[in-house]
């Protein structure tokens, strides 16, 4: 049955032949008795004839040339008689030699979707390189030069590597009397003219009036005068585009077109990439010259990816899933085109991770820190509550990992309140007791300060000079101990004092922020460092507290709830603590949304508070796109709040346009109560706590994320009295409500922050450059599958080769140490 069906198809192709490739052998033409080949005929079944079947253009056998018609008949009848088993007949618009898909890439092709050929170019010495300039490839001007150098592309390779953000499916090919109005769909249709024409009375465009064997359609292009010149009577085009009416005559405008004569069509007809682009620099310009630059140079790319990893988990060559990445198939195709790229960028990632925890691990031997059981006790019984489970365990992994002396890089997370100073403070007294010092850093003054203040009235009364430094003798503890803060704010012979008093020793803990880390500041015997909300440092000032150091154990904190993928990527190379249990007795922030006509009864709860004695928080977001301005705007707010709302309650401002001195002043302010108020951009979001503060009003809410409203909401409740966070909202959005409400009912912040990760995405999370991860191109961090995977996969290399030595794992090495001096530099 099998042999008559190929049989048949043979006889139609040798009629064909017969009639001189006229397309006159069947009635309806070849592409005709093609469609009605049922779908489990052998001759779609068999790879070779599939194959050759598929690379006849979106046009069919109909659209090409007798030329190209006879030289893709004679190929398929090749493949029927034998004569050349492996062949794929090419009319000059299919896969070129080398570019047949892996078998994944054939499963998913969407019928319609044109591929793209694919040329192979092999470049040989003395021609241009992937490392060439853009400029090598044909018609980029200086100013095109020019324009992609703003986004960052400047050579062959970066170009390959300038990946569209989506696809317009411009594959839905239908003939001009069955087009829907409203809808991106495409034509093919002959030009039966095509003129300049003016539009209204001063809008010149062109005009072309285009038919199929159904109808015709009539197009406009605005402003593009030059295109009635490029569209010639009788030429055959591929028109994609929405379609819309006029004057009860179908059109389109402003279409993208394309001559059907083309080898390749990467504009029309097929999904169609959308790039990244900047003032003056078109979209078809760089879809020409990305598949330029496929053709040339995508066989050149090297794959750093081992065959093993590739093998495992059924990745596609790096340069098919190039080309299907600019130019896929199917949707499905640029799926797993995204999936084999993710997973080279997030294997090097790991590779770079894993391979600083290993340095850090092996760069010298750390001092075993160790606090006696008498000292660790007389500081619980100071303690006015008793810790929490979650608390002890904590301390527990702590004192494991600093009785070593292999260097601890532990991350510990909590939420604002839950406790983790008090676990800090315990680390830093070990290292006092085993004869080393102890560091502190915080990201601010204020909150310096505030752990300054805190970690005094843990070992003492707390009232000591902060400008001097405390002298403590805590219970059970052998000598005297001395904590001081070095903050930027201090006066040059305060600092050059406390300074010199940490260089001789004299200093036992330190505390303090970015100053901490300047030159002029050496510890003789720095056992522990601790940094606090880690996402405000990045990778270098976390690296560079520790460099003063011999190799001191890190203790890094945050109160920002962190996603797991987070938690393997940024924080890839950190021990992971967490604190997921909140001291007994804490009353939960009530939180409120309010609508805009509902403000007045918000103004007058708060005015209800501040009588009761308590204290405000007021946040207004930054909407302008201009610091400035948007400063400007606070300070607009905040007068018409003390002037036509609360004249006679003491009103503060806080914003990131007013100098560090005046802003810490206003915070200070604030904290001693001399202010009811405090009006603040999200400055705030870290760094104060104000235990009669019970209200948090967010102006704007729906503008900000939900770890961000977290951050606000735990500003308030440290204290006795109820608290409350207020959320005002002017015109949120779907997904602002979805995230409001998100807000009103959950108050754990690691759930949220996973909801927050999964609403805006990690660009939005927070800033990834200050942490020094890198940009990620390809990959997300809501790929958790394929990030535990590169993990694994990491790991198992280092295992293997710890130093990427071997050949097949040098140019992985060399890709890991470009992406992280490349980081390096840049948070540096």
């Amino acid at each position: 049955m099998a042999e008559a069906a190929i049989d048949n198809l043979r006889k139609v192709l040798e009629l064909e032949r017969a009639k001189g490739f006229a397309d006159s052998a069947v009635l309806g033409g070849l592409d005709g008795y093609l469609r009605r080949l049922p779908k489990d005929s052998p001759a779609l079944s068999n790879q070779h004839l599939s194959a050759a079947l598929g690379a006849l253009p979106v046009g069919g056998y109909a659209s090409l040339p007798s030329a190209k018609r006879r030289r893709w008949l004679e190929g398929l009848l090749a493949i029927i008689d034998g004569r050349s088993a492996g062949a794929q007949p090419s009319p000059g618009v299919g896969p070129k030699t080398g570019a047949s898909p892996p078998p994944l890439a054939a499963a998913g092709a969407k019928r319609g979707a044109r591929p793209v050929a694919a040329r192979r170019v092999v470049q040989t010495a003395g021609q241009a390189s992937l490392d060439s300039p853009i400029s090598a490839l044909r018609g980029v001007s200086r100013a095109t030069l020019s324009r992609f150098a703003r986004l960052g592309v400047q050579t062959v390779h970066d170009l390959l590597f300038h990946f569209p953000y989506r696809y317009n499916d411009f594959a839905n090919i239908r003939p001009i009397s069955q087009l829907v109005v409203g809808e991106e769909q495409t034509v093919l249709a002959t030009v039966w003219s095509a003129a300049e024409t003016t539009i209204g009375r001063r809008l010149k465009g062109s005009e072309a009036i285009v038919g199929d064997e159904t109808g015709t359609l009539r197009v406009i292009w605005w402003g593009q005068r030059y295109i009635a010149r490029q569209l010639r009577p009788g030429t055959r085009v591929a028109l994609s585009g929405k379609v819309s009416v006029y004057r009860g005559q179908l059109q389109m405008e402003s279409p993208e077109y394309e001559s059907l004569s083309s080898d390749d069509l990467i504009h029309t007809a097929r999904l169609v990439p959308v790039y990244p682009l900047t003032e003056g620099l078109w979209p078809r310009v760089v879809r020409r010259l990305a598949k330029d630059a496929l053709d040339k140079f995508a066989d050149n790319v090297p794959d750093p990816v081992p065959p093993e990893p590739k093998e495992r988990l059924r990745l596609w060559p790096l340069p098919y899933a190039l080309r299907q990445m600019h130019y896929p198939d199917s949707l499905e195709t640029a799926q797993m085109a995204r999936r084999c790229l993710a997973f080279q960028e997030l294997l090097i990632i790991q590779l770079g991770v894993l391979k600083r925890r290993r340095a850090w691990q092996e760069s010298g031997r750390a001092y075993p820190l160790a606090l006696p059981p008498e000292a660790l006790a007389g500081l619980l019984s100071s303690l006015p509550f008793a810790l929490t489970q979650a608390q002890r365990r904590v301390m527990g992994e702590m004192a494991a990992d600093i009785g070593r002396e292999v260097p601890m890089s532990r991350l510990l997370q909590g939420d604002v309140g839950s406790g983790k100073t008090v676990v800090a403070t315990a680390g830093l007294l070990a290292a006092v007791a085993s004869g080393c010092q102890g560091a502190m850093m915080a990201p601010t003054e204020i909150l310096a300060e505030q752990h300054y203040r805190t970690i005094c009235a843990l070992l003492g009364d707390g009232r000591e000079s902060i400008l001097d430094g405390g002298v403590f003798h805590p219970p059970s503890m052998e000598k005297p101990l001395r904590v001081a803060l070095l903050i930027g704010s201090l006066r040059g012979r305060e600092k050059a004092a406390a300074q010199e008093a940490i260089a001789c020793g004299e200093v036992d803990i330190a505390i303090g922020t970015h100053a901490l880390i300047q030159a002029e500041v050496s510890f003789p015997r720095l056992g522990l460092v601790v940094v606090d909300e880690q996402h405000r440092f990045g990778v270098m000032q976390r690296a560079a507290l520790r460099a003063k150091g011999q190799s001191p154990h890190v203790l890094v904190m945050t109160a920002t709830p962190i996603p797991r993928t987070l938690v393997l990527t940024v924080y890839g190379d950190l021990d992971i603590s967490l604190i997921d249990e909140m001291p007994a007795g804490r009353k939960a922030v009530k939180t409120i949304r309010a609508l805009p006509h509902e403000r007045d009864e918000v103004y007058g709860f708060v005015r209800e508070e501040v009588t009761k004695g308590r204290q405000a928080f007021i946040i207004c977001p930054l909407i302008e796109e201009s610091e400035a301005i948007a400063a400007k705007a606070v300070v607009q707010e905040y007068e018409h709040l003390a002037r036509d709302v609360f004249p006679d309650l003491r009103l503060g401002l806080v914003h990131g346009r007013l100098p560090s001195a005046e802003r810490e002043g206003e915070m200070r302010s604030f904290r001693d109560g001399d202010l009811d108020i405090l009006v603040a951009t999200a400055v705030v979001e870290v760094g104060i706590d104000v235990a009669n503060a019970t209200i948090m009003l967010v102006e704007g809410a729906d503008r900000f994320g939900l770890s961000q409203l977290h951050q606000f909401r735990g500003r308030v409740g440290r204290g006795e009295h109820q608290s409350y966070c207020i959320l005002l909202a002017e015109n949120p959005s779907q997904e602002a409500q979805e995230r409001l409400s998100l807000m009103e009912t959950i108050y754990d912040g690691f759930r949220l922050a996973e909801e927050d990760l999964r609403l805006r995405g990690p660009g939005e999370y927070f800033g990834t450059r200050q942490t020094g991860m890198p940009d990620l191109k390809v990959a997300r961090l809501s790929d958790v599958d394929l990030i535990e995977r590169a993990r694994a996969e990491a790991a198992r290399l280092l295992e293997a080769d710890p130093s990427l030595a071997r050949p097949e794992h040098r140019l992985l090495e060399c890709q890991v140490s470009r992406l992280w001096e490349r980081v390096t530099a840049e948070v540096s």
